[in-house]
Protein backbone atom coordinates (compact mmCIF):
# COMPACT_ATOMS: atom_id res chain seq x y z
CA UNK A 1 0.00 0.00 0.00
CA UNK A 2 1.25 3.60 -1.16
CA UNK A 3 1.48 6.52 1.28
CA UNK A 4 4.05 7.77 3.72
CA UNK A 5 4.34 7.50 7.49
CA UNK A 6 4.18 10.99 7.95
CA UNK A 7 1.18 12.92 9.41
CA UNK A 8 -0.47 15.10 6.92
CA UNK A 9 -1.51 17.97 9.19
CA UNK A 10 -0.84 19.07 12.64
CA UNK A 11 -3.96 17.53 15.35
CA UNK A 12 -5.48 20.38 16.36
CA UNK A 13 -6.05 23.79 15.34
CA UNK A 14 -6.70 23.61 11.17
CA UNK A 15 -10.71 23.19 11.96
CA UNK A 16 -10.17 19.39 9.52
CA UNK A 17 -10.54 16.07 10.27
CA UNK A 18 -7.93 14.31 12.59
CA UNK A 19 -5.36 12.19 10.18
CA UNK A 20 -2.28 9.62 11.04
CA UNK A 21 -1.93 8.48 7.64
CA UNK A 22 -2.78 8.38 4.16
CA UNK A 23 -2.59 4.32 4.34
CA UNK A 24 -6.09 4.93 6.69
CA UNK A 25 -9.30 2.75 4.92
CA UNK A 26 -11.23 5.99 4.58
CA UNK A 27 -8.54 7.57 2.39
CA UNK A 28 -8.28 6.71 -1.36
CA UNK A 29 -5.57 4.02 -1.52
CA UNK A 30 -6.15 3.58 2.00
CA UNK A 31 -6.16 0.02 3.58
CA UNK A 32 -8.93 -2.43 3.52
CA UNK A 33 -10.86 -3.09 6.91
CA UNK A 34 -11.45 -6.39 7.52
CA UNK A 35 -10.14 -7.63 4.40
CA UNK A 36 -9.28 -11.52 3.35
CA UNK A 37 -7.07 -13.18 5.53
CA UNK A 38 -5.37 -16.27 3.94
CA UNK A 39 -6.49 -19.64 5.88
CA UNK A 40 -6.75 -23.13 4.62
CA UNK A 41 -10.12 -24.76 4.02
CA UNK A 42 -8.39 -28.49 4.53
CA UNK A 43 -10.76 -30.93 5.72
CA UNK A 44 -9.74 -33.64 7.79
CA UNK A 45 -12.67 -36.90 7.11
CA UNK A 46 -13.20 -38.83 10.29
CA UNK A 47 -11.31 -41.77 10.28
CA UNK A 48 -13.86 -43.76 10.96
CA UNK A 49 -16.14 -43.08 8.30
CA UNK A 50 -12.91 -43.61 5.82
CA UNK A 51 -11.96 -47.36 7.79
CA UNK A 52 -15.73 -48.14 7.02
CA UNK A 53 -15.31 -46.80 3.44
CA UNK A 54 -11.80 -48.95 3.27
CA UNK A 55 -14.02 -51.63 3.94
CA UNK A 56 -16.67 -51.28 2.00
CA UNK A 57 -14.64 -50.68 -0.77
CA UNK A 58 -12.92 -53.86 -0.55
CA UNK A 59 -15.42 -56.27 -0.14
CA UNK A 60 -16.80 -54.16 -3.27
CA UNK A 61 -13.36 -55.44 -5.07
CA UNK A 62 -13.68 -59.13 -3.34
CA UNK A 63 -17.31 -59.53 -5.10
CA UNK A 64 -16.44 -58.50 -8.14
CA UNK A 65 -13.47 -60.74 -8.47
CA UNK A 66 -10.94 -57.55 -8.97
CA UNK A 67 -9.13 -58.21 -5.95
CA UNK A 68 -5.93 -60.51 -6.60
CA UNK A 69 -3.18 -61.70 -3.47
CA UNK A 70 0.02 -62.68 -4.42
CA UNK A 71 2.59 -63.79 -1.85
CA UNK A 72 5.20 -61.26 -3.14
CA UNK A 73 5.13 -57.98 -5.82
CA UNK A 74 8.95 -58.45 -5.34
CA UNK A 75 10.19 -59.36 -9.48
CA UNK A 76 13.34 -61.00 -10.07
CA UNK A 77 15.03 -58.18 -11.82
CA UNK A 78 13.93 -54.79 -12.81
CA UNK A 79 12.33 -55.43 -16.10
CA UNK A 80 8.82 -53.17 -16.97
CA UNK A 81 8.07 -55.23 -19.93
CA UNK A 82 8.49 -58.76 -17.48
CA UNK A 83 6.62 -57.09 -14.96
CA UNK A 84 3.94 -56.32 -17.40
CA UNK A 85 3.99 -59.81 -18.62
CA UNK A 86 3.31 -61.31 -14.87
CA UNK A 87 -0.05 -58.89 -14.55
CA UNK A 88 -0.98 -60.23 -17.52
CA UNK A 89 -0.78 -63.51 -15.97
CA UNK A 90 -2.72 -62.25 -12.97
CA UNK A 91 -5.86 -60.74 -15.37
CA UNK A 92 -4.67 -57.00 -14.18
CA UNK A 93 -5.57 -55.45 -17.70
CA UNK A 94 -6.54 -52.16 -17.60
CA UNK A 95 -5.91 -49.69 -14.79
CA UNK A 96 -4.27 -52.02 -11.62
CA UNK A 97 -3.19 -51.02 -8.01
CA UNK A 98 -0.12 -53.02 -6.43
CA UNK A 99 -0.32 -52.84 -2.90
CA UNK A 100 2.96 -53.70 -1.38
CA UNK A 101 3.91 -53.79 2.27
CA UNK A 102 6.80 -51.13 2.51
CA UNK A 103 8.49 -49.24 -0.61
CA UNK A 104 11.61 -48.81 0.10
CA UNK A 105 15.22 -50.18 -0.92
CA UNK A 106 14.26 -53.74 -0.20
CA UNK A 107 11.68 -53.55 -2.99
CA UNK A 108 13.60 -51.08 -5.62
CA UNK A 109 13.31 -53.79 -8.36
CA UNK A 110 9.22 -53.50 -7.85
CA UNK A 111 9.00 -49.52 -7.77
CA UNK A 112 11.46 -49.71 -11.17
CA UNK A 113 9.52 -52.17 -12.70
CA UNK A 114 6.46 -50.81 -11.89
CA UNK A 115 7.13 -46.68 -12.58
CA UNK A 116 6.83 -46.96 -16.11
CA UNK A 117 3.57 -49.00 -16.83
CA UNK A 118 0.50 -46.53 -17.76
CA UNK A 119 -2.48 -46.89 -15.92
CA UNK A 120 -0.56 -48.69 -12.98
CA UNK A 121 -0.18 -47.19 -9.24
CA UNK A 122 2.04 -48.66 -6.96
CA UNK A 123 1.21 -47.79 -3.05
CA UNK A 124 2.41 -49.44 -0.10
CA UNK A 125 -0.47 -50.73 2.80
CA UNK A 126 -0.17 -48.08 4.78
CA UNK A 127 -1.34 -45.39 2.18
CA UNK A 128 -4.26 -47.19 0.71
CA UNK A 129 -7.51 -44.96 0.30
CA UNK A 130 -10.81 -46.37 -0.64
CA UNK A 131 -10.22 -43.64 -3.82
CA UNK A 132 -7.73 -45.92 -4.91
CA UNK A 133 -9.79 -49.08 -5.05
CA UNK A 134 -12.54 -47.53 -6.32
CA UNK A 135 -10.53 -45.77 -9.18
CA UNK A 136 -8.19 -48.51 -10.61
CA UNK A 137 -10.41 -51.51 -12.42
CA UNK A 138 -8.36 -53.98 -10.27
CA UNK A 139 -6.18 -54.43 -7.24
CA UNK A 140 -3.21 -56.58 -6.87
CA UNK A 141 -1.94 -57.29 -3.11
CA UNK A 142 0.81 -58.74 -1.76
CA UNK A 143 0.28 -61.03 1.13
CA UNK A 144 1.48 -59.10 4.23
CA UNK A 145 0.12 -55.87 3.00
CA UNK A 146 -3.45 -57.42 3.42
CA UNK A 147 -2.52 -58.89 6.49
CA UNK A 148 -1.50 -55.70 7.78
CA UNK A 149 -4.25 -53.89 6.54
CA UNK A 150 -6.89 -56.37 7.96
CA UNK A 151 -5.78 -55.97 11.41
CA UNK A 152 -5.87 -52.25 11.16
CA UNK A 153 -9.71 -52.70 9.97
CA UNK A 154 -10.27 -55.51 13.00
CA UNK A 155 -9.17 -53.16 15.48
CA UNK A 156 -10.61 -50.04 14.46
CA UNK A 157 -14.20 -51.88 13.33
CA UNK A 158 -16.85 -50.87 15.59
CA UNK A 159 -18.29 -52.86 18.44
CA UNK A 160 -22.07 -53.79 18.41
CA UNK A 161 -24.43 -53.85 21.55
CA UNK A 162 -25.50 -57.30 21.95
CA UNK A 163 -29.74 -56.77 21.38
CA UNK A 164 -31.50 -58.76 24.24
CA UNK A 165 -34.35 -60.63 22.78
CA UNK A 166 -37.95 -60.18 24.38
CA UNK A 167 -39.85 -63.32 24.84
Amino acid sequence: MSGSGKKLWKQKGTGRARIASLRSPLWRHGGTVHGPKPRSYDYAFPRKKLQGALRSALAAKLSDGKLVVVESLEPQEAKTKAFRASLNKLNAKGTTLLVSKYIGETEKNLHLSARNLKGVKLVSGNEVHPYHLLRYSSAVFARPALEKLQDSLKASAPKRKAQKEVA
